[in-house]
């Protein structure tokens, strides 16, 4: 049974990070399943740190967009949400190529949602797991 409670797509997503850090980092949502975000950001000259390794910011964005994005779309129409807390473990580093995050929610209440965002690089070893805390408003009067 899918979680989402908002129309969702591809190209709904690709339209909210038109002009925003997720565009400038090449970020691209490439999967939605019923219970799950998928996406992936290019390790290149835009998100590598000074020693070529995937900057750990970037895998943060990675998953804060992720996670941000899964809450607002299983969350009831005309409510928003805002990340209130993350954290990251770093496990292995990225040189090259793609790194694919699979974000999955842990809990949705009413007015918190938690989301775990696992990270892997092309060969399919994790590199970095992330758990993200959101706040779930509610419509403005």
């Amino acid at each position: 049974m899918a979680i989402w409670q908002k129309p969702i797509s591809l190209d709904l997503i690709a339209a909210h990070s038109v002009d925003t850090a997720v565009e400038r980092l090449g970020i691209e949502f490439v999967e939605i399943g019923d219970d799950f975000l998928r996406a992936r950001v290019p390790v290149d000259k835009r998100t590598v740190q000074p020693f070529g390794l995937l900057h750990g910011g970037v895998s943060v964005t990675l998953a804060e967009t992720l996670g941000s994005m899964g809450a607002y779309y299983s969350s009831p129409e005309g409510h928003q949400a805002v990340g209130l807390d993350i954290n990251a473990n770093h496990l292995r580093s990225a040189t090259q190529g793609w790194v694919t995050g699979t974000a999955r929610p842990v809990h949705r209440g009413r007015t918190t949602q938690v989301w775990q965002i696992d990270m892997c690089n092309d060969a399919g070893d994790m590199t970095c797991v992330s758990r993200i805390t959101m706040a779930i408003l509610l419509p403005r009067k």
